[in-house]
């Protein structure tokens, strides 16, 4: 108990600052000294949002759990905690699928003891607690009290958090105007997003014009969602236009609108999508694709805030906050007379460029956690997870396509998946546990990206697995492949580690992994029985 008072102290000394990594250790550190003495396999502390619950900590879990959303209408155990006053148990045969069945090792074992807490504000329920043991009875010691004792603690710091100015942060609650999940993933792992989305905070509470650049499927109208929904305009109508998609002839009157008898086939009054977004925002998308006839009509808007529909003589007022987005360098294409420069100072009066996902390796997990949860709704299966080899081959991965890509390849992995089990429509596809394998994802063998280094630096890929590593019987001067040398490495760094602390405790910390994760890890590569 001192330590996990000790690590709260920590946490209460972090919640007003900006967010990153050392808020996320806060509350790491917390949850592994409120579970450290217990005999569980994983545990989590989720903090409500929307209807449901994302993950701030987690032991024993994949890292890509802690991308998931979980709504409580559809998890019935997480449901049922809510609404415990207590400590909430379930039996070792409850029919109740658990959120982390399949999650806790490499066997998609069920989990068979599990318990949770509830953090409130009040009535309302604002986080909670998980411990999940693959050992029916293995939590059965657990004092109730205490963690009942230790939850209120933390039900204190989430109320802290919610109530202290500008502390959004990994605990934020983010709106959402229907009461859904939200579509904004938070706690980005990678510095290149945490500084993108603090630039995101800073400028959508202003009335800006925004530019929002970035290679295709990186997520740029996620961006300018954000933008709308983090303003004062968030309760006023948010417009999306897609430039390219509108046709040369109609552009002017999509955008400013006309009246009756304007042209030929305009039979009655129209909004342009201006007067649609007035006391909101307009996204104007694909915007370097607007024909250079029109931009000097659209510079008139966004210097004087009138526009004047087609077939009218008179000016309407409107007040809109443009958010323009595009994949092209509009500096170049003004440089080559196909964009104007004043439109373009205007437009970009705080530009935002969204980094490719290549560029932003450590995001992966997050985002490969959250698409998996989406696909795992959507085909009503228990759990859905990647093998070793997925992994590796997802890290090694170029990403062209970017997010989007990573989104479409998961969604056909996960239905190819599913088929390869034939677990679809059968009486237990609420509890199956399914598998991505490589196979399913199909992509081209990766090559390691140490491949186009210099020969001048040395080749050290035949050396990576020693002969004691390999299986019986390989030839010695066959190169090993990515995921032999990962296996081979992370056996050595275990072995110095064990070496060096004499037990597993010690090599644990000196390895910065989770006890129970190095005992997992271990028994998987042969180093323990």
């Amino acid at each position: 108990m001192v330590s996990f008072l000790r690590r709260l102290r920590a946490l209460l000394q972090r919640l007003g600052d900006e967010q990153g990594p050392e808020l996320a250790e806060a509350w790491q550190g917390v949850l592994e000294s409120l579970v450290a003495p217990t005999a569980a396999d994983a545990s989590a502390l989720l903090v409500a949002q929307g209807s449901g619950l994302r993950p701030v900590a987690t032991i024993g879990l994949p890292e890509g759990v802690a991308g998931r959303t979980f709504a409580l209408s559809e998890h019935p155990r997480l449901a049922a905690i809510a609404e415990a006053p207590g400590v909430c148990r379930f039996a070792a045969d409850s029919p109740l699928p658990d959120p982390y069945d399949g999650l806790l090792d490499d066997g998609l074992s069920p989990v068979h003891d599990c318990l949770g807490v509830a953090l409130r504000d009040g009535d309302e329920l604002i986080g909670m607690v998980t411990l999940d043991a693959l050992i029916p009875g293995a939590l059965a010691e657990l004092d109730d009290q205490g963690l009942l004792a230790a939850a209120e603690l933390l039900g204190t710091c989430l109320r802290l958090s919610r109530r202290l100015d500008g502390a959004r942060l990994q605990l934020a609650l983010q709106r959402d105007d229907h009461g859904q999940l939200p579509r904004r993933l938070t706690g980005w792992r990678s510095g290149a997003m945490r500084k993108l989305m603090a630039s995101v905070e800073l400028v959508a509470a202003t009335d800006m014009s925004v530019l929002v650049l970035g290679e295709t499927g990186v997520g740029k109208e996620r961006i300018a969602h954000a933008l709308h929904h983090g303003s004062r305009r968030a309760d006023g109508p948010l417009v999306v236009v897609n430039c390219a998609a509108l046709p040369a002839s109609l552009i002017e009157s999509a955008l400013f609108g006309h009246r009756r008898g304007a042209f030929s086939g305009a039979i009655s009054d129209h909004r342009g999508h201006f007067q649609m977004a007035d006391g909101g925002t307009l996204v104007l998308d694909e915007v370097g694709e607007l024909p250079l006839e029109l931009q000097p009509k659209l510079l008139r808007v966004l210097q004087e805030g009138e526009v004047q529909p087609l077939g009218s003589d008179r000016l309407q007022h409107v007040d809109v906050r443009v958010v323009a987005v595009t994949n092209r360098d509009l500096a170049l294409e003004v440089a080559q007379g196909r964009f104007r420069e004043d439109l373009y100072h205007r437009l970009s009066a705080f530009p935002l460029e969204v980094p490719p996902l290549r560029q932003r390796p450590e995001d992966l997990a997050l985002l490969v956690g959250h698409f998996l949860e989406q696909n795992r709704v959507r085909l009503g299966v228990g759990n859905l997870c990647l093998s070793e080899a997925a992994r590796e081959s997802l890290a090694a991965w170029h990403w062209p396509g970017n997010v989007r890509e990573l989104e479409s390849l998961l969604a056909r992995a996960s239905l190819l998946a599913l088929a390869s089990v034939d677990v679809l429509g059968t009486p237990d596809a609420r509890r199956r546990s399914v598998r991505i394998e490589v196979e399913h994802l199909g992509l081209a063998p990766a090559t390691a990206r140490a491949t186009d280094a210099p020969a001048a630096q040395g080749d050290t890929s035949r050396s990576a697995v020693s002969p004691a590593d390999r299986p019986a019987g390989e030839a010695l001067d066959r190169e090993p492949s990515l995921r032999e040398a990962t296996e081979a490495f992370q056996r050595e760094r275990i072995r110095q580690a064990l070496d060096t602390e004499g037990n597993w405790a010690g090599a644990a910390r000196r390895l910065g992994l989770d006890p129970g994760n190095l005992h997992r890890l271990a028994r998987r590569l042969g180093l323990k029985a």
